[in-house]
């Protein structure tokens, strides 16, 4: 990102760019600095832009040829096209020799770094990966968009901000905009602010799910999995959430068996330590073994969806059943 950056500040630019990875806001704000600093003057003359699964490479090979009329380059944006994945090889090809004068940007959520076309542009160009940004990058972030209102914030009201939002920028920004509206006749935003405004986020929904499913709270649990189908979350993101949760409790629990002190497995897991005081809370309701075990049956209902045809809804709720027994 450091190196993007750069050349978007010297106006030094590579032939190709790639542009991937998690964090959807940071990959939105780098197309659009990079965009402007190609074309400066808003020129469409010399700009493609192409989208989706069934984008033709040939003609994207076709314009790449085509000669910038009265500029000095021609930009091509190629989005969601998946060619990073598969179907990229004739593109890959093409980077090796194609002309100085286009430069092809391409924005994905998703990359095979084995495929032929990521390796042909990190060799002809350059691939940036936006991944989540750890918790104190975050904090950092907030507190610039905070002290730029001319507000103060005190370090629990930021806190609680991350607890409810989780780390996905977008979101956190969308949040502090609702936040900073409601108070803008103030110049501090407290606890209370963030309590009355902010949405808890579906992640941290997911966490009380599992919370109640260890205390053995089945009616609560249930409710709860049917609140989150009612707010159109999907029974495969929401299977994915509970996934990712068992998963860092596991590795809570195993630096713990480790002996690291809680500081330190924040920040090796990378989340905010009253995040990991609230995993240490939640391990002492199981063991090892039965961390595992979940583990193991989060990717069986993942499969019997996938593979055996099961009902999506249906499988989760199987699960949530099976562990608050």
């Amino acid at each position: 990102m450091q190196q993007l950056a750069q050349d978007i500040n010297n106006l030094s630019f590579k032939k190709c760019y790639l542009l991937y990875g998690e964090e959807e806001y940071l990959r939105k704000q780098y197309k659009d600095k990079l965009l402007k600093a190609l074309m400066p003057d808003g020129d469409t003359m010399n700009y493609n832009y192409y989208s989706g699964k069934d984008v033709n490479i040939g003609e994207v090979i076709d314009q790449a040829e085509t000669m910038p009329f009265f500029a000095d380059r021609r930009v091509i944006l190629m989005e969601d096209t998946g060619f990073v994945k598969a179907g990229g090889e004739q593109l890959a090809s093409y980077l090796e020799e194609s002309p100085d004068s286009s430069i092809i940007i391409m924005v994905e959520s998703a990359v095979d770094k084995r495929s032929k076309l990521f390796k042909s542009i990190t060799a002809n160009g350059r691939a940036v990966d936006f991944i989540i940004q750890p918790p104190e990058t975050l904090r950092k972030w907030i507190l610039g968009k905070v002290k730029k209102e001319g507000k103060n914030i005190d370090s629990r009201a930021l806190e609680m901000i991350l607890e409810r939002t989780g780390t996905d920028m977008t979101t956190i920004s969308v949040e502090l905009e609702k936040l900073f509206s409601y108070t803008m006749d103030k110049d501090a935003i407290s606890v209370n602010d963030v309590d009355e405004i902010i949405t808890i986020s579906t992640s941290s929904k997911v966490f009380d799910m599992i919370a109640a499913m260890a205390d053995k709270k089945q009616s609560k649990a249930l409710e709860m999995y049917h609140d989150l189908l009612a707010h159109k979350e999907t029974p495969f993101g929401i299977l994915a959430l509970i996934t990712r949760q068992f998963n860092m409790m596991l590795q809570v629990c195993e630096l713990k068996d480790d002996r690291y002190p809680s500081r330190k497995i924040a920040e090796m897991v990378g989340i905010p330590p009253f995040v990991e005081q609230k995993y240490e809370a939640q391990i002492r309701k199981y063991s090892y073994a039965q961390l595992r075990k979940a583990l193991e049956a989060c990717a069986i209902a993942d499969e019997s969806v996938k593979i055996k045809g099961m009902n999506p809804e249906l499988s989760v709720e199987l699960l949530i059943i099976e562990y608050s027994r």
